[in-house]
């Protein structure tokens, strides 16, 4: 982006913004945060034997296990939760735009990040429930924040991480999530770049202010309500749209696998190339070791740590592997231009176009509506959790939380109006600053989820609905609110 001397001062404060989040991001990323989620991925896969390949089948049983009491949150609903949060506009705008800056092998790079960091997904999950807490209500709650404290005795932290998860998904989610969504009616002829996206934002920060009344519980069912059908309906247009271009799918995936491989060019610029970008986006979709799933599968009732954190990994699976890879493919088939220029919604809206015209924009309009709202309400659940953790395990006052969710509002309205650029990097920066601290307390705690895996495969071996004992794998009870 080159300065014009006619740039008003507020232009150039605001490219100097982006220009210093932009660099932090590609500091933070490459080489940092791509060898600890490497490590981290590979590390769990092996010592778990590939838990999120050999337990499949066993993680899709345990989704029809209603919980112990019909009171409480079950794992399918936690999930729901987690996987609200993951599947949102990422899938559609982030996916479009890792292809047309990163080139077509960003997919391989989200597949091969998606499978190893579905492991990750796992330990999480499992330790969110062996040190989840107990409320006044007997309902529980938990996350990465509790686990650092509890298990690795660093209050301090766990602190960091909480304000982190804040700045993420009150901050850098939701900017972004807001950006994207307006971004999607740049493909009609009534937008208007200086007026369209203040009424979008406006309209989507009242319609989630609203909804926000309704609390944690209100959410849970919302989401539970919309989260399948929009994926369905997601993944059978794109599947129709595939179908359509069949004869272009040999080549498409030889353009995927000889991008991916094309390591002169990678290393030629790594900071801009397919693997950066395809793992970068990857992480944003499914966000496997971030440590934002954790706080909605601690409020599940289950038997047993491990079932959640088996449920967990087809979450990952859901975001990446079905609607990241539907988007991808739907794009790559249809062979429509893919630049810069295009990145992010017009790329999508010009590919559907192909096959259904004019409602194929429509169509995007009304999915992003839907991912961004319910992707909106998923983090909003999140940082309730962390903002309990903070004023000392105690739910904040009610002026408080309306002050707060008033704050909420008014990000979302302008994450509608700030630069692209602007806005993926905040949300970057956040999302890595929480998995910088996460992962690595993951792997200090790891013998705690393998011991419970353990525990869990001997006792499905031995023919037994699986029960935790936290004393069984040698566990001080004390340090617990559950599994004594």
């Amino acid at each position: 982006m080159v300065i014009n001397i006619t740039k008003t001062t507020k232009e150039r404060i605001c490219f100097m913004i982006t220009k210093i989040l932009n660099s932090i991001d590609s500091i933070m990323y490459y080489p940092i945060l791509i060898i600890v989620m490497a490590l981290a991925g590979i590390y769990f896969t092996v010592l778990t034997r590939g838990v999120q390949i050999r337990l499949f089948l066993e993680s899709i049983r345990l989704l029809k296990e209603p919980p112990e009491d019909k009171s409480n949150v079950s794992s399918l609903q936690a999930m729901l939760v987690s996987t609200a949060s993951r599947v949102g506009t990422g899938n559609i705008i982030g996916v479009s735009t890792a292809i047309c800056l990163g080139g077509a092998g960003a997919c391989f790079w989200m597949w091969i990040m998606c499978i190893i960091g579905a492991a990750s997904a796992f330990v999480e999950s499992t330790l969110a429930q062996i040190y989840k807490r107990k409320n006044s209500d007997g309902e529980s709650y938990g996350g990465p924040a509790y686990y650092i404290e509890k298990a690795l005795h660093a209050p301090a932290l766990a602190a960091l991480f909480a304000v982190f998860l804040i700045a993420t998904y009150a901050v850098g989610f939701n900017l972004l999530c807001s950006y994207n969504l307006q971004s999607t009616f740049a493909a009609y002829s009534f937008y208007d770049a200086k007026i369209t996206p203040m009424i979008v934002g406006g309209v989507l920060a009242i319609l989630t202010g609203y909804c926000l009344l309704g609390g944690g519980k209100r959410i849970v069912k919302l989401t539970s309500f919309i989260v399948p059908f929009m994926g369905v309906a997601y993944v059978m247009i794109s599947l129709i749209v595939i179908i359509v271009n069949i004869t272009h799918i040999p080549s498409m995936f030889v353009l995927i696998f000889k991008d991916a491989f094309d390591f002169k060019s990678i290393f030629g610029g790594v900071a801009g190339s397919c693997m950066i970008y395809g793992i970068k986006r990857g992480l944003y979709s499914n966000e496997a070791g971030v440590g934002s799933a954790p706080n909605a599968s601690a409020s599940a009732k289950v038997s047993h740590p491990a079932k959640q954190g088996l449920v967990q990994t087809l979450s990952v699976y859901i975001d990446t592997l079905l609607l990241c890879t539907a988007t991808a493919l739907m794009c790559l088939s249809t062979g429509v231009e893919r630049s810069e220029a295009v990145s992010g919604a017009p790329y999508v809206q010009n590919a559907i176009s192909t096959v259904f015209g004019h409602f194929g924009p429509a169509f995007i309009t009304f999915a992003m509506v839907l991912f961004a709202f319910t992707t909106l309400l998923g983090n909003l659940f999140y940082v309730d959790n962390a903002l309990i953790y903070l004023n000392k395990k105690r739910e904040p006052s009610k002026l408080f939380m309306t002050v707060f969710h008033l704050a909420c509002v008014v990000i979302i309205f302008f994450g509608a109006i700030i630069p692209m650029d602007a806005a993926w990097a905040a949300a970057d920066i956040t999302m890595g600053g929480m998995t910088l601290i996460n992962l690595p307390s993951c792997m200090l705690l790891g013998k705690v989820a393998i011991d419970t895996l353990k525990d869990y495969e001997e006792q499905k071996k031995a023919g037994k609905d699986p029960k935790f004992m936290a004393r069984d794998i040698g566990l001080n009870e004390e340090e617990l609110d559950y599994w004594k």
